[in-house]
């Protein structure tokens, strides 16, 4: 019980700790090296992909790559709606929502229906990947290849850390908070 309390303090500290949401800058990015760096910079990218990881967890194993898949399917489509200018309300806070309701997700993830779950979890990739795809100038094909492999990176992350989170205690609950929180404060600026 100890050890699950001082790791769930430890996540939510950190999470405390996080700096406001940069990694949407408005500006022109281009190569594998911006794209690698976009997600793992931005703490809202960051947050929201560790979550499906986590939410990944906490589902039958045979189902776990699922989510982390959609993500990554519907961000690419995203990013190239982005590209093609197609315009979509209300990205950026739906970004700062993703990570709170992703977090939020995972408290409920042995009671959330699979398929609400998903219709999240595409949707809030949309989002993500519109902001990638607005932001992509020239070598559009290196861009997408680093985010898409930084995203599967984080989800993988996500799945890992969230396999040891469920044999914890309240271990899923405390990171699904955690993480909430986090979001709440990328909101609050």
């Amino acid at each position: 019980m100890k050890s699950t309390l001082r790791k769930t303090i430890t996540v939510a500290g950190l999470t405390v700790t996080a700096t406001p949401a940069l990694a949407h800058t408005g500006g022109d990015l281009s190569g594998f090296a911006a794209g690698v760096a976009h997600p793992l910079l931005g703490m809202d990218h960051l947050l929201a992909m560790v979550a499906v990881g986590v939410w990944s967890a906490a589902q039958p194993a045979r189902f776990a790559w699922r989510g982390p898949v959609l993500f990554v399917a519907l961000l690419a489509a995203g990013a190239l709606a982005g590209i093609g200018g197609i315009s979509v309300p209300l990205v950026e806070p739906g970004i700062l929502a993703s990570v709170i309701i992703l977090g939020l997700m995972i408290t409920l993830a042995r009671v959330l229906p699979a398929a609400a779950a998903f219709v999240a979890i595409g949707g809030f990739a949309l989002l993500h990947g519109h902001a990638h795809g607005s932001e992509a100038a020239g070598a559009l094909t290196g861009y997408m290849a680093g985010f898409v492999l930084a995203s599967t990176a984080l989800h993988a992350a996500g799945l890992s850390a969230g396999r040891a989170m469920a044999k914890m205690r309240f271990g899923l609950i405390g990171s699904g908070f955690a993480i909430a929180i986090g979001g709440l404060l990328l909101a609050a600026g």
